[in-house]
Protein backbone atom coordinates (compact mmCIF):
# COMPACT_ATOMS: atom_id res chain seq x y z
CA UNK A 1 0.00 0.00 0.00
CA UNK A 2 1.66 3.59 -1.22
CA UNK A 3 2.44 6.02 1.60
CA UNK A 4 -0.66 8.23 0.14
CA UNK A 5 -3.47 5.41 0.77
CA UNK A 6 -1.88 5.33 4.39
CA UNK A 7 -2.62 8.83 4.79
CA UNK A 8 -5.95 8.54 3.16
CA UNK A 9 -6.93 5.77 6.21
CA UNK A 10 -5.62 7.41 8.95
CA UNK A 11 -7.40 10.70 7.69
CA UNK A 12 -10.61 8.09 7.31
CA UNK A 13 -9.77 6.95 11.38
CA UNK A 14 -9.49 11.25 12.42
CA UNK A 15 -13.10 11.87 10.81
CA UNK A 16 -15.06 13.18 13.65
CA UNK A 17 -12.19 12.66 16.86
CA UNK A 18 -13.51 15.94 18.15
CA UNK A 19 -16.18 14.47 19.93
CA UNK A 20 -13.90 11.43 21.93
CA UNK A 21 -16.82 9.90 23.53
CA UNK A 22 -18.64 9.34 19.81
CA UNK A 23 -15.35 8.91 18.38
CA UNK A 24 -14.69 5.79 20.17
CA UNK A 25 -18.11 4.68 19.81
CA UNK A 26 -17.86 4.87 16.04
CA UNK A 27 -14.42 3.51 15.47
CA UNK A 28 -15.07 0.55 17.95
CA UNK A 29 -18.43 -0.39 15.81
CA UNK A 30 -16.62 -0.31 12.40
CA UNK A 31 -13.29 -2.09 13.13
CA UNK A 32 -15.37 -4.62 14.96
CA UNK A 33 -17.48 -5.02 11.59
CA UNK A 34 -14.41 -4.97 9.54
CA UNK A 35 -11.66 -6.89 11.05
CA UNK A 36 -12.13 -11.06 12.19
CA UNK A 37 -13.61 -11.38 15.08
CA UNK A 38 -11.36 -11.42 18.16
CA UNK A 39 -8.98 -8.75 16.12
CA UNK A 40 -11.12 -5.79 18.82
CA UNK A 41 -12.05 -5.57 22.24
CA UNK A 42 -14.17 -3.06 23.90
CA UNK A 43 -14.51 -2.33 27.08
CA UNK A 44 -17.27 -0.05 28.50
CA UNK A 45 -18.70 1.03 31.89
CA UNK A 46 -22.47 1.18 32.53
CA UNK A 47 -24.51 3.59 34.74
CA UNK A 48 -27.30 2.33 36.57
CA UNK A 49 -29.55 4.46 34.10
CA UNK A 50 -27.97 3.07 31.31
CA UNK A 51 -28.56 -0.57 32.22
CA UNK A 52 -31.62 0.11 33.35
CA UNK A 53 -32.52 1.52 29.84
CA UNK A 54 -30.72 -1.52 27.92
CA UNK A 55 -28.39 1.22 26.66
CA UNK A 56 -24.54 -0.09 25.85
CA UNK A 57 -22.33 2.24 28.05
CA UNK A 58 -19.47 4.37 27.13
CA UNK A 59 -16.54 2.63 25.75
CA UNK A 60 -13.71 3.20 28.33
CA UNK A 61 -11.68 1.02 26.30
CA UNK A 62 -11.06 -0.21 22.42
CA UNK A 63 -7.89 -2.81 21.65
CA UNK A 64 -6.83 -3.64 18.61
CA UNK A 65 -4.55 -6.46 17.53
CA UNK A 66 -3.22 -6.89 14.16
CA UNK A 67 -0.24 -9.26 13.83
CA UNK A 68 2.24 -8.36 16.37
CA UNK A 69 0.77 -4.77 16.89
CA UNK A 70 -1.90 -4.11 19.85
CA UNK A 71 -3.13 -0.67 19.89
CA UNK A 72 -5.22 0.69 23.04
CA UNK A 73 -7.13 3.47 23.24
CA UNK A 74 -8.67 4.12 26.78
CA UNK A 75 -9.82 7.30 29.10
CA UNK A 76 -8.07 7.69 31.95
CA UNK A 77 -9.18 10.87 33.73
CA UNK A 78 -11.06 12.64 31.54
CA UNK A 79 -8.25 12.33 29.12
CA UNK A 80 -7.64 9.98 25.98
CA UNK A 81 -4.28 7.79 26.55
CA UNK A 82 -2.50 5.95 23.61
CA UNK A 83 -0.95 2.69 23.74
CA UNK A 84 1.17 1.01 20.92
CA UNK A 85 2.46 -2.51 21.87
CA UNK A 86 5.00 -4.67 20.33
CA UNK A 87 3.54 -8.28 21.50
CA UNK A 88 4.86 -11.73 19.95
CA UNK A 89 2.75 -14.84 21.56
CA UNK A 90 1.63 -13.11 24.60
CA UNK A 91 4.79 -11.34 25.77
CA UNK A 92 4.83 -7.71 25.51
CA UNK A 93 8.27 -6.59 24.07
CA UNK A 94 7.85 -2.99 23.67
CA UNK A 95 5.34 -0.53 24.88
CA UNK A 96 4.30 3.17 24.63
CA UNK A 97 1.95 5.60 25.39
CA UNK A 98 1.36 7.84 22.58
CA UNK A 99 -1.46 10.88 21.82
CA UNK A 100 -4.23 10.10 19.91
CA UNK A 101 -2.71 11.79 16.00
CA UNK A 102 0.11 9.23 16.59
CA UNK A 103 -2.21 6.19 17.95
CA UNK A 104 -4.30 6.71 14.36
CA UNK A 105 -1.00 6.76 11.99
CA UNK A 106 0.02 3.81 13.89
CA UNK A 107 -3.46 1.81 13.77
CA UNK A 108 -3.72 2.87 9.60
CA UNK A 109 -0.04 1.75 9.27
CA UNK A 110 -1.17 -1.43 10.28
CA UNK A 111 -4.40 -1.98 8.78
CA UNK A 112 -2.44 -0.80 5.29
CA UNK A 113 0.40 -3.73 6.12
CA UNK A 114 -2.46 -6.13 7.15
CA UNK A 115 -4.61 -5.47 3.69
CA UNK A 116 -1.16 -5.50 1.59
CA UNK A 117 -0.28 -9.08 2.95
CA UNK A 118 -3.81 -10.73 2.85
CA UNK A 119 -6.86 -10.74 0.73
CA UNK A 120 -9.30 -10.99 3.42
CA UNK A 121 -7.83 -8.09 5.57
CA UNK A 122 -7.48 -5.93 2.05
CA UNK A 123 -11.31 -7.19 1.76
CA UNK A 124 -12.38 -5.93 5.68
CA UNK A 125 -10.04 -2.62 5.21
CA UNK A 126 -12.63 -2.08 2.14
CA UNK A 127 -15.56 -2.58 3.95
CA UNK A 128 -14.35 -0.24 6.91
CA UNK A 129 -13.45 2.74 4.06
CA UNK A 130 -16.98 2.34 2.71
Amino acid sequence: MAETDVELLAAALRRDSADLTLYARVLSAKLADALPPGAVHVRRSRSLAERLAGREGSVVELDVALGEQRLSLRTERGRVVGEVRHEVRGIVLSRRQVDLDVWVDALARCLAQAAASNARAREALERFLA
